[in-house]
């Protein structure tokens, strides 16, 4: 059936009982990235099995980490470059409708990550089975990319779960574990991993119906007026996430599917010229390259052997004690200090509340929970590999307790400070090992938030640097290597927007407009409302470390507020009110008109610092500056980071309106070192 046939990425079995096994292994890579060259392997295939067809087709993975995370995003570029998106995307539409068309039944085997192009293929088979574990886990995420599902994946999802789930995966580019695949009937069966195959096998020779059920509300939310009532309801969902300015491609998806998703072949077309037309936006290209960003961070500390497996966490507040349920979280034994026994009650019990989201199962958290201990009097300290201190932000009271961990910490055992803004220098002081001694600095909500900045100083050993980006790695973090200073990356860029939000108060602007302000260019929360979310008593200590380094004063009423235990969201008030966890925004005033220059005012000082750290060294490069700003505070992705966008924009251009501001609001805004070493 395959003679002549010599695939390097896939290969063919045909099995006594006349089903032939399609192996997804790719050569050059540990998974099944869908490369231009696997595809066509695949449409090889494919056209051998149209013409004799088997008894049914089984399409598996070989790789261990699944079946296969999607399209292969490191030929974008190439595809952007040479204006072939088209080409590619005709590509797959050619091979999965030719797998879809087979005169016998199909199935998608998943084991592990089957992700965007992946699962599109999964959608062109019959039948898909998935394997009963934590890693397996199901989604279209190509809005991630600026894109939206391109290889049939809009088309055909809708029509086998029904419209309203199949479009609420999509746009939030979301997945979804095994047994949900299987409520949603976006999977026909579940089976031990074990079983996969064997599995596989007998949902071909058993070739069940799809229930009626299913096949009814996947019928009836497709319908025309089905598709002209959901859309508007879903874009005003949307509208609330994400602004169409920002980020087009979800509204494209609803328009392709409004327009055109009565039927499978009808929308085929639609979808790949729609996301053609993405393609080459702006957005898309930088979110692009945000995945790469994403992707060099991971090789920072991939592949290193930290020989870490226990953790002493000093400091059972709210970032210490997040601390150490996420790293317990991702399989380290954690021992949990603090003389507050009701700080660490505290603690352990959001560590319930976080393993019980993200695990489900009693018999998962269970056993998360028994790898973290609370251990008051720090009895622990000697059987650490590591000891993370996350105490209050004053020099000498971190000082005052290495002196008294340092001692009796085992040799070769790592010593790190969470702290947010104090350089090591003034922290190592007193050491006998400063060697082993750097920070860590983890960013609120830890489990939320990927990135830690692994900071090093000038006597730190390279050794005990590189195991320290391994460990943080090797708990599903993005390890960011920052050289100390005040406020290190990311605090030291974002204090400006910070500053200039607190500035803008006192001369009366509103806080919702504000906020507005910000969110009007991209970011994820306004400065006020981020202020509130990180504390008010931060922020003021943060500060007073950054404010000499920026050359600032800092603005008055902060400190009235902190005294008057109005700190933020934490105490139910600081500069906003908060009500079950949201901030209660005061309407504008009647006909108001916010300044012109309020969005330069807020987002130009972070542009102005983010030239200053990459020229005084603090991250290695402009693309490492953009990654850590990007994942340390969310800083609207679709502009690629601050370096990029003062590319996009033009540093001269945005030279002439930092100028503007400094002579309008004063020196603050002057331009700092390093413009003129900018490329023009």
């Amino acid at each position: 059936m395959f003679e002549g046939l010599r695939p390097q990425h896939c290969r063919a079995e045909v099995r006594e009982d006349g089903i032939v096994v399609i192996t997804l292994d790719r050569a050059d890579k540990p998974v099944n990235a869908l490369a231009s060259a696997l595809i066509d392997e695949l449409g090889q295939l494919v056209e051998r099995l149209a013409i004799e067809p088997p008894r049914g087709v089984v399409f598996i993975s070989a790789k261990p980490a699944g079946f296969s995370p999607g399209a292969d995003i490191s030929e974008f570029e190439r595809f952007f470059a040479e204006g072939t998106t088209g080409d590619a995307i005709d590509r797959g539409h050619r091979v999965f409708s030719r797998i879809e068309s087979l005169r016998c039944p199909t199935v998608a085997a998943i084991h592990g990550h089957c992700y965007g192009g992946g699962m599109e293929l999964s959608l062109a088979c019959r039948y898909r089975i998935a394997a009963d574990t934590p890693e397996t886990r199901l989604g279209l995420p190509e809005v991630k990319l600026g894109i939206h599902p391109g290889w049939g994946g809009l088309a055909r999802l809708p029509h086998l779960v029904g419209a309203p789930e199949a479009m609420k995966l999509m746009l939030a580019g979301g997945s979804v574990a095994a047994g949900k695949a299987r409520s949603l009937g976006l999977v026909d069966r579940v089976v031990a991993a074990d079983r996969l195959l064997e599995g596989a096998c007998e949902l071909l020779l058993r070739r069940p119906a799809r229930p009626l059920r299913q096949r009814a509300l996947a019928w009836a939310s497709n319908t025309w007026p089905a598709r002209q009532v959901l859309a508007p309801m879903m874009r005003r969902q949307l509208a609330g996430k994400a602004r169409r300015a920002h980020y087009p491609a979800p509204y494209a998806m609803l328009e392709v599917w409004r327009r055109h998703g009565g039927s499978v072949r009808g929308a085929l077309r639609p979808e790949a010229r729609s996301v053609v037309r993405l393609a080459g936006t702006p957005t898309a290209h930088n979110l692009v390259r945000v995945y790469f960003l994403q992707e060099a961070l991971k090789a920072g500390g991939a592949g290193i052997d930290h020989g870490i497996g226990h953790v002493h966490v000093v400091g059972a507040g709210v970032m210490g004690g997040d601390i150490a349920a996420w790293t317990a979280l991702q399989g380290f034994t954690v021992s949990l200090q603090d003389n507050d026994g009701a700080a660490i009650e505290r603690a352990l019990g959001r560590a319930r509340t976080l393993y019980e989201r993200r695990l489900k199962t009693p018999e998962r958290v269970a056993a998360a929970l028994a790898r973290l201990s609370a251990d008051p009097e720090g009895a622990r300290v000697p059987d650490a590999d590591l000891v993370i201190e996350a105490i209050v932000e004053r020099t000498e009271a971190k000082r005052g307790l290495f002196a008294a961990l340092e001692p009796r910490m085992k040799p070769g055992a790592l010593l790190a400070s969470n702290t947010s803004s104090i350089v090591l220098e003034d922290l190592r002081a007193g050491l006998a090992r400063p060697g082993q001694f750097l920070g860590l600095h983890y960013f609120n909500p830890v489990a939320m938030l990927p990135l830690v900045e692994v900071v090093r100083h000038d006597q730190v050993d390279a050794t005990a640097f590189q195991r320290a980006l391994g460990f943080v790695r090797g708990h599903d973090k993005l390890p960011l290597a920052v050289n100390s200073a005040p406020g290190f990356l990311v605090n030291r860029i974002l204090f400006p927007y910070l500053l200039e939000a607190f500035r803008l108060r006192q001369e009366g602007v509103p806080l919702r407009a504000i906020d507005a302000a910000a969110k009007d260019f991209g970011m994820p929360m306004g400065p006020v409302e981020l202020a509130d979310q990180v504390g008010l008593d931060v922020c003021a200590h943060v500060g007073a470390v950054i404010a000499p380094t920026l050359g600032v004063e800092l603005p008055g009423g902060i400190d009235d507020l902190v005294a008057a235990g109005k700190r933020g969201r934490k105490d139910g008030e600081g500069l906003y009110v908060w009500t079950e966890g949201k901030a209660v925004k005061p309407p504008l005033p009647e006909h108001y008109v916010p300044p012109p220059d309020l969005q330069d005012r807020l987002i130009l000082p972070m542009l102005n610092e983010a030239v200053a750290c990459l020229h005084e060294g603090i991250v290695a490069s402009a693309d490492e500056l953009d990654a850590g700003v990007i994942f340390g505070t969310g800083f609207a992705p679709f502009r690629g980071g601050p370096m990029q966008h003062i590319r996009t924009v033009g540093a001269d251009a945005v030279l002439a309106r930092l100028q503007a501001l400094a002579k309008k609001h004063g020196p603050r805004f002057a331009p700092r070192p390093g413009w003129e070493t900018l490329p023009r």
